[in-house]
């Protein structure tokens, strides 16, 4: 809290000369059908702060024309005119309430005394700015309460001692110390001169809610820092109100709302009704949605939908996996998941059983098509879910599921191209992630895997490379090289001439893995030879 003193206020209203002297800014007032309100714009406080031309720097106007010598009559020298006298201060009606001046002089509730002196001297600029303010009704005030702002700014507020004792636990306390000694109250270093003015105001206003309704966030937020300060009750509650209602623009100002709500709620202020926005009261709520999302987007059939949605909870469900301390809750979602990837993976045996059966029997076209539909869904379901447990760094066992569906492999051969791709997709996508180190899975999985499924890819490449836009034919042969040089080196061997038989039948239709095959042959033929060398070598010496 700010510096209070007691003392006692002192009106330079003179039209002295003397260095030193206060400048008192005129105030524009503004009257609400309540019979009151008084507070200086913004505007007015920013106008005061900036710096004035002095007096006798005004330039001078231009001499009159010289007249033409053959003017007939001379005209008559002017004698110097002595400027006017500045008008008396007075009272200022602020524009955008002209409409409360008749309600004005009616009820002279809410007066700003505005006394102007024009001393003459050469540095205006360099002195303090003061504002006189007055609050309830005119000549009714029993007690000055003088603001200290930055950049010599000094406002005096003319205000009841009722009404401070009233709403202000700060006031109350500060006033009981007084007595009946002083009827002065200084506060220094005033961090917000402004907003300090407006929630005093506040005290007096009768609906503080329409008041602060057309206040942005940011404004609310300081009129709350203020009303905590002064333990202004009423106050507090009708800003968290108003923060409760208004939306919030932006994670920057989000932030800003939630930091000084939990600031409040550590000194015991209730402020849940704000919370709830951001903070659900079952903690169990998380999970059950997440799962209800993840079935949402797996069901639908709709192809831009589950495009857009896909896309949109896999980049956030990124951004939460760089959040500290969701370990916890990580293994609930994985679990979650590998639960769907069962579910896909079921369904999807299942449709290839049913399309196998209809390739050979006589089913109708449209059954049959509406079976490779429901395949592909499936298939880009999979997908979906393996990348997200990627990007959550759990997709190994995904890898070891995918490398004991020998059935399904057995009748991924039986079913055309066109319904089967997608499932080499699955498999090549597994080989890019163990080449990158995106999953680690065992020895056995591995081997597993490229026993399993290199053959149906190697099947179907030749249509993925020209049937399929998402198909990176360099990043998929780099993966499956990878993988294959991750086994020991007999396995590698049985691998590698399993391809050179098949590379050499289909060419360009068959991946190409030339830079494993180099690696394996130096890792067999030239090394041992150079281990040879150099035992000899030893031998000699």
């Amino acid at each position: 809290m700010s510096d209070v003193r007691v003392g006692k206020v002192v009106e330079q209203q003179g039209q002295g000369q003397g260095h030193g002297q206060t400048k008192i800014k005129s105030v524009p007032i503004a009257v609400t059908p309540e019979g009151f309100w008084c507070c200086p714009s913004p505007v007015v406080f920013q106008k005061g702060l900036k710096v004035q031309t002095p007096l006798n720097n005004k330039p001078k106007p231009s001499s009159p024309p010289l007249p033409s010598k053959n003017t007939a009559h001379r005209i008559p020298e002017r004698r110097a005119v002595p400027p006017a006298p500045p008008p008396p201060s007075r009272l200022v009606v602020a524009s955008d309430v002209q409409k409360c001046s008749d309600e004005l002089e009616r009820h002279p509730a809410a007066t700003s005394v505005a006394i102007a002196e024009r001393p003459q001297r050469n540095k205006v600029e360099t002195l303090p700015k003061k504002v006189a303010i007055e609050f309830g009704e005119a000549g009714t005030c029993d007690m000055k309460l003088v603001l200290l702002g930055k950049q010599g700014f000094c406002v005096k507020l003319s205000v009841h001692k009722e009404v401070l004792r009233e709403k202000s636990g700060f006031f109350a306390e500060k006033l009981s110390e007084l007595g009946g000694i002083s009827s002065c109250l200084q506060i220094e270093d005033c961090e917000d001169v402004e907003i300090y003015v407006e929630t005093v105001g506040l005290m007096y206003c009768k609906e503080m809610r329409q008041r602060l309704m057309k206040q942005n966030v940011s404004r609310i937020l300081r009129i709350l820092k203020v009303a905590e300060s002064l333990g202004f009750s009423s106050c507090i509650q009708s800003c968290l109100d108003h923060l409760e209602a208004v939306p919030w623009v932006g994670e920057e100002e989000e932030e800003k709302v939630i930091s000084t709500v939990l600031r409040l709620k550590g000194e015991g202020i209730g402020v849940n009704p704000v919370l709830k926005r951001v903070s659900p009261e079952v903690s169990t709520a998380q999970k059950d949605t997440l799962s209800h999302i993840l079935e949402l987007v797996l069901k639908s059939n709709e192809e831009r939908g589950r495009r857009e949605m896909k896309s949109i909870v896999l980049k956030l469900l990124r951004e939460n996996n760089g959040l500290p301390g969701s370990a916890g809750s990580a293994d609930i979602c994985n679990d979650m998941i590998y639960r769907s990837c069962q579910s896909c993976l079921d369904s999807l045996l299942s449709l290839f059983k049913q399309a196998a059966e209809s390739a050979v029997g006589d089913t109708p076209s449209v059954s049959r098509e509406s079976i490779l539909k429901q395949i592909a869904l499936e298939a880009d379901n999979l997908s979906w879910l393996l990348e997200i447990l990627v990007d959550k760094q759990a997709a190994d066992e995904f890898a070891t599921m995918w490398a004991n569906q020998e059935e399904l492999a057995t009748l991924h051969g039986k079913l055309p191209i066109v319904a089967r791709y997608h499932i080499s997709c699955i498999s090549g996508r597994l080989y890019v992630g163990i080449g990158r180190g995106e999953l680690l899975p065992s020895k056995n999985t591995r081997l597993s895997l490229l026993q399993t499924w290199l053959q149906p890819l190697m099947n179907d490449y030749n249509w993925l490379q020209h049937g399929c836009r998402s198909f990176d034919r360099k990043l998929v042969e780099e993966g499956i090289g990878r993988t294959i040089l991750t086994l020991p080196l007999e396995d590698q061997q049985s691998i590698l001439l399993s391809w050179v038989g098949s590379f050499l039948k289909t060419g360009d239709g068959c991946p190409n893995l030339q830079r494993a095959f180099e690696v394996w042959w130096r890792r067999t033929f030239v090394r041992p030879y150079m281990d040879g060398q150099g035992n000899d070598a030893m031998q000699d010496s």
